[in-house]
């Protein structure tokens, strides 16, 4: 690829692969990356329903994969025998942790940085989103990659907002840590010192040297001269607050960062026009950033369910105009049979993308042996603005299809009261399953256009077929399966094009 293809893309894979594969030396302007914490816990995508009938829905991704197993020791020998300060790093590494979780993580990380260290510009910056959870052992690690003379900032996040830990002995976790390193400090790197609005302007007093100390400069009234002083430099503690599950900014993104975060980050470290990269880009917030003050973006995640959160998000904040390219996704029938027989993992990520192609989510893994039993997941639109929520219901098979799979799905719509059931297969119906399909009738909008408008309640449709382009059939002026995105505004500049970031004050 060149690197005007590189420019506003998705990328659907492990981002270490993708970093070797498509992303040339020294093209990237500023790296901002907020990989998992090593918390110990399954990483999460959380929902937020949006027919008000349920509560925030769970989808288990994958299990914490930061553990000490093969890949991660293969990982491990790989980095150090290459030699250096990375590989000398790991090795102290091991010999102060051994062979646990943690260095698992820090295994795992170390050639991604130094993956990153290659694509990034001589003028570029990195800015990396850690926790005390292992931010002291990557502030290690980035040195070593980095250079500790390459190191900046230790910028601190203050969410002063948030719900506090309830446990006792413990002060409340509100704050973040990011770090920041440029490429070479010799360079000419970017960076623009940011200013804010200040809550309450400061009065100053106009002074001057006269015979050899300072007085109050007057008018010619003899009146003492003030200066309004309304803005100041941004330090580096941030005090930006989190995103509340009501904020309109929140997808329902467990791990979701305020826009605000990443407002400072690239226009401190870029120029419009700059290429930014997000090695673990979840749902998307540093691309709307950046696409938002006109800078070009890479965006890589390794769930193809992140991947159609991006688009939805996108798709609304720009009303559609956005330009980019996904790579990683199947494009043909072949592709999609290969992602459907991988393994556990390589399904889901099959059922996700074929889910996503027809603008539905998945049903959270907890709730599919529940009253959700059968259902893979689902789609919600609104015949016309105000009118009440409608939902599909929606199964999707990657294997053998058979008959009873659609007599399956009709007492399912039947139960859950859905206004249309469908089957997405990647295998072509038989004549059997068309006619039990048939059999199921059709779903009459309450508020239709004409008195025969209708729509098959139970409908087939082949990946091939949406690999072609063809979607669902129902009738619908909104959907709201996935909660909006706010459009983007445009942010304001200053005289000397320094950002005015009034509305965290202070």
């Amino acid at each position: 690829m060149t690197g005007e293809e590189m420019e506003n893309c998705l990328y659907y894979g492990d981002n270490l692969d993708i970093l070797k594969l498509y992303i040339k030396d020294e093209t990237v302007d500023l790296i901002y990356l907020d990989p998992p914490f090593k918390s110990n816990q399954d990483y999460n995508v959380l929902f937020e329903e949006q027919n008000g009938t349920r509560s925030a829905a769970q989808i288990q991704v994958f299990g914490d994969t930061w553990q000490w197993d093969q890949a991660a020791a293969k990982s491990f020998e790989e980095t150090v025998e290459k030699g250096g300060r990375v590989s000398q790093a790991l090795q102290a590494f091991r010999q102060l942790l051994g062979d646990t979780d943690m260095l698992a993580y820090i295994s795992m990380m170390a050639p991604r940085l130094v993956e990153m260290r290659r694509v990034l510009k001589s003028t570029g910056s990195i800015y990396l989103h850690c926790d005390p959870t292992a931010n002291h052992y990557l502030k290690m690690l980035m040195d070593s990659v980095f250079g500790p003379e390459n190191f900046r900032n230790e910028i601190i996040w203050y969410y002063y907002n948030k719900m506090h830990d309830s446990r006792k002995n413990l002060f409340p976790k509100a704050n973040d840590t990011i770090l920041f390193y440029v490429k070479d400090v010799k360079s000419d790197f970017t960076y623009h010192q940011l200013k804010e609005m200040r809550e309450k302007p400061v009065q100053q007093l106009m002074r001057k040297k006269v015979d050899g100390r300072m007085v109050n400069v007057k008018d010619e009234e003899g009146h003492v001269v003030y200066r309004t002083k309304e803005d100041r430099t941004i330090d580096n503690v941030w005090r930006i607050p989190c995103l509340q599950p009501a904020a309109q900014e929140r997808l329902g993104y467990p791990t979701q960062k305020p826009e605000a975060v990443l407002e400072r980050i690239i226009e401190a470290s870029s120029n419009e026009g700059d290429l930014i990269l997000d090695p673990f880009c979840g749902c998307g917030t540093t691309v709307a950033v950046a696409q938002r003050l006109n800078r070009k973006w890479i965006g890589i995640d390794i769930t193809h369910l992140a991947i159609t959160l991006i688009r939805n998000r996108l798709s609304t904040s720009f009303s559609g105009e956005a330009k980019y390219q996904v790579i990683g996704e199947p494009t043909d029938l072949a592709g999609a049979k290969t992602l459907a027989s991988g393994g556990l993992v390589e399904r889901y990520q099959f059922q996700w993308w074929a889910l996503g192609k027809v603008d539905a989510r998945p049903t959270p893994m907890d709730q599919r042996k529940g009253s959700d039993k059968g259902i893979d997941g689902n789609l919600y639109f609104h015949e016309i603005e105000g009118g009440p929520t409608k939902r599909i219901v929606i199964s999707v098979k990657s294997g053998h299809v058979l008959p009873r799979d659609i007599r399956d799905l009709i007492g399912v719509v039947g139960r859950e009261k859905a206004a249309i059931g469908a089957l997405l297969t990647l295998e072509t119906p038989s004549g059997d399953m068309k006619g039990e399909a048939a059999s199921a009738g059709f779903y009459r909008p309450e508020h239709r256009f004409t008195e025969d408008e209708k729509y098959p309640r139970i409908q087939i449709l082949t990946i091939e077929e949406m690999l072609n382009g063809k979607k669902l059939d129902y009738p619908h002026i909104r959907i709201t399966t996935f909660k909006k995105a706010p459009k983007a505004k445009r942010m304001k500049k200053s005289k000397n094009k320094q950002s005015k970031l009034s509305e965290h004050t202070e």
